[in-house]
Formats: C-alpha cells, sequence, structure tokens
C-alpha cells in the first residue's frame, strides 16, 4: 500500500483506542490490517489526543451486542423467482445514548437504549450495565425497560435517599412517513398496536428502583423528557429540564419532584431571544456550590452554528435566564461540578474532525475555556456522543458515549477515562 493512499484518520480509526474494544474481540493485529510498518510502529501514539490541560487514559468499548436471531436470506432463481438462501446471524444490534451514575456503594451504572435494529426502530429498550471496580469491567445488558413502544435514551441518578431513578422516552417515529427507511420497514408493526396502547404509552417517564435495581416500580409520567434525565439539588428536591408541551404548546420545561421522583409539577419554562424554541432542546443542568443553576441546551439554528445556548437560575429553578449562545460548538450537553469547583460540560462534535469533546468552567459558568477544549475521542461520522460524567474518587472522570467501533457497523457503548493536568 501506498502511503499516500493511507488515510491517517481511516488509521486512527481502525487501529486507536477508540476502537480497542473491536481489536480485542477480533484479535486484529496492525499486520492483519496491512498497515505500513513505518505507521504500524508508531500508530500507538496517533491516536491520543495532545490536550492541553487534560490527559487521557484509556478508551475502550464497554458494551457490544452480537446479533441474536438467523435471518434467512434470499436470491432469485434462473427464472427469476424469489428463494430463500442459507440462514445467516442478524448484525449486532444499535446501542445509544447513555447516562451514567456513580452510587453511595461505589459502583457505577450505564444505562443506554439498546438491542435496537437502527437510531430509528420499533425494539428499543432500556438496557443497564454495571461496574464494581472504577470501570475497568463491566456485566452484561440488563433490560428494565421494554415498552410496546421505541424506548430511547436513558438518563440515570441515584438519588440522596438511594433510590435508582431511570428516565426515558417513547416514540413512534418509526410509523412516521417523514422517516422514509423506518417507515418503509416497519409500518406495519404499528398498524399492529391499537391505537389505546399507543396513547397509553407514548410520552416521557421515570422509573424507580429502591433496592440498587433489583426490582423496579410503576412508570410515572413526566412532562418533560431530556437525554440525561433530573438531578438531585441541595435543598433534596429533583430538578429536570426537557422538552415537553405545555399549555398545548412545545416548550422547554423546568419541572421538579418534592418526592423523590414519584409524582412530579412543572415549576417554569424557558424564554429565547427571539420566542421560538424551534431547533432547541435535550438540556442538562448543574447546581453550582454556591446555589446558582446552570441549564444547557442543544441548538441547531438553521445557520448551522450550534452553539450550546445556555441559562441560569438563583432561586432553585424557580426563574431563569434568557436562554444566550456560549462559545462551545456540539450537542447535547452533559454538565458535572468538579470537586474543585469547577463545572464540565461534554457533548458530540458533529463535524469535522467528529468525536467526543469536553470543556471547562473555572467561574460557574461566566465563561468556559474553549480554547482549551479537550478532544476525549474520536469518531467515523456524525453517529455519535450523549457523552455523559462522573469523577471518581481519585479525582479522574469517567466519560460514556456512543459511537461506531468499525466503520459502517451499528454503534455501541464506550467510555473514555481521563483526568485534568
Amino acid at each position: 500500500m501506498d502511503k499516500k493512499e493511507f488515510n491517517r484518520r481511516d488509521f486512527i480509526k481502525i487501529t486507536g483506542l477508540a476502537t480497542a474494544g473491536s481489536l480485542l474481540n477480533n484479535r486484529l493485529s496492525a499486520r492483519d490490517l496491512k498497515i505500513p510498518d513505518k505507521l504500524e510502529e508508531n500508530f500507538i501514539h496517533l491516536n491520543i489526543p495532545n490536550n492541553k490541560i487534560a490527559i487521557i487514559i484509556e478508551t475502550k468499548l464497554v458494551s457490544k451486542e452480537s446479533g441474536k436471531f438467523l435471518i434467512v436470506g434470499q436470491s432469485m432463481d434462473e427464472n427469476g423467482h424469489i428463494e430463500a438462501t442459507d440462514p445467516f446471524l442478524e448484525p449486532n444490534r444499535y446501542l445509544g445514548w447513555p447516562s451514567i451514575a456513580k452510587t453511595k456503594e461505589g459502583d457505577l451504572i450505564i444505562a443506554y437504549s439498546g438491542d435496537r435494529d437502527s437510531h430509528v426502530c420499533p425494539w428499543g429498550k432500556t438496557q443497564i450495565i454495571r461496574s464494581k471496580d472504577n470501570g475497568k469491567t463491566w456485566t452484561d445488558p440488563e433490560t428494565i425497560n421494554n415498552t410496546p413502544l421505541d424506548d430511547r435514551d436513558a438518563g440515570i441518578i441515584q438519588t440522596n435517599k438511594g433510590t435508582l431513578l431511570v428516565s426515558w422516552f417513547t416514540s413512534l417515529a418509526y410509523a412516521n412517513p417523514s422517516w422514509k427507511w423506518a417507515y418503509q420497514k416497519y409500518a406495519r408493526v404499528a398498524e399492529k398496536l391499537p391505537d389505546d396502547l399507543k396513547k397509553f404509552w407514548l410520552g416521557n417517564w421515570v422509573r424507580r428502583s429502591e433496592d440498587g435495581g433489583k426490582t423496579w416500580g410503576k412508570p410515572v409520567r413526566t412532562s418533560s423528557t431530556a437525554p440525561h434525565g433530573p438531578i438531585q439539588l441541595r435543598d433534596g428536591r429533583l430538578l429536570y429540564i426537557g422538552n415537553g408541551v405545555w399549555n398545548g404548546s412545545p416548550a422547554l420545561l423546568a419541572e421538579q419532584s418534592l418526592d423523590d421522583g414519584l409524582s412530579w409539577q412543572v415549576i417554569n419554562s424557558f424564554k429565547t431571544e427571539n420566542g421560538s424554541i424551534t431547533g432547541i432542546g435535550e438540556p442538562h443542568v448543574v447546581e453550582t456550590k454556591s446555589g446558582k443553576i446552570i441549564a444547557m441546551f442543544r441548538n441547531e439554528p438553521k445557520d448551522n452554528e450550534k452553539y450550546l445556548l445556555q441559562s441560569e437560575s438563583y432561586d432553585g429553578g424557580k426563574t431563569w435566564a434568557t436562554l444566550h449562545k456560549t462559545s462551545i460548538w456540539g450537542y447535547p450537553p452533559h454538565l458535572i461540578e468538579l470537586k474543585n469547583g469547577w463545572l464540565l460540560v461534554v457533548y458530540g462534535h458533529r463535524r469535522e474532525s467528529f468525536g467526543e469533546r469536553a470543556c471547562i468552567s473555572r467561574d460557574e459558568g461566566k465563561t468556559w475555556d474553549i480554547k482549551n477544549e479537550i478532544i476525549l475521542a474520536e469518531a467515523f461520522n456524525t453517529d455519535l456522543g450523549y457523552p455523559a460524567s462522573v469523577q471518581l474518587d481519585d479525582e479522574s472522570i469517567l466519560t460514556v458515549f456512543y459511537q461506531q467501533d468499525v466503520r459502517n457497523a451499528p454503534t455501541s457503548i464506550f467510555t473514555t477515562h481521563w483526568k485534568l493536568k
């Protein structure tokens, strides 16, 4: 292979830590991939981002679900008649939109939408995996939600009472003609579902477990939804910022729970500079040590200036500042406050170069250090992201996200373990 014909980005994706899971699973070596010797001896250095303020410790695949069923293919005989071919195993399952929580017991739990055919399909389920060794090893997936509709996104937190709370929303997008490919494939699935069943299950939900996830209570409706779910405030309230419908119109809502997630009440909505919320959504929120609450929002205006929007509250989430643009290009956000008081936001970067990014604020969100934006991992294309982070006891950070481990393959769940310098 001529060195000029070998794309450096392809090389990084095939051999780097961002695809370590696939290399281990498939036992591939640089020699197997026919990588030029001079590149082979340097490849381990190429995939580690050179960040000024952060060190990447390890990026790895933590959940990849193989296909379960044999599928009989079809072909045509010499007379043009369709005939069955030999069965083959269905492709790996599509996994997406994860969140992560660290429990009081020290366990890590990742929740995501799994066992899917693709980005839009009828089969999504809420699944969780667990780690008892700070993310070194993970359990096999466990399904905790499997409604008759598509279960999408998955937020997870542990409340002060020790309750695990998972959030998600259900969808019939696969039955909408605007999703042409999915509609052509799955419209008949929706036709088989009674209208009253669809009406009952379509919406936004949370579900609670008071025994560490052994059993789960009945789903509870919420007015809004966001990929990473609610947070708990220092006064004990659960605060959920998300997209919903209010007074018959789409709205960006703030709602709260005073009873550990058993019920929810809308307390306010957000305002934008032009009065429209088109293209705005998928927010997350954090409370700082001073009591200031910061919400950030995905923003997709027509001009492609996809900078995160931000709003602040100084009264516990009852009132909010008008959304304003930050210097951070990417989406959607996940926010945490680090032990040193800095704020961390992580987000997907869905333009060249594709991947997962992070940014730090040292002044409670007044400014963001975009000049020292942190590259956590690289990716093949825009089907990536929804990262979420927890800080471990040693002050290092574990960020979970989804993307492909092999080009054009179904997406899987990854983590990057990293620390600030």
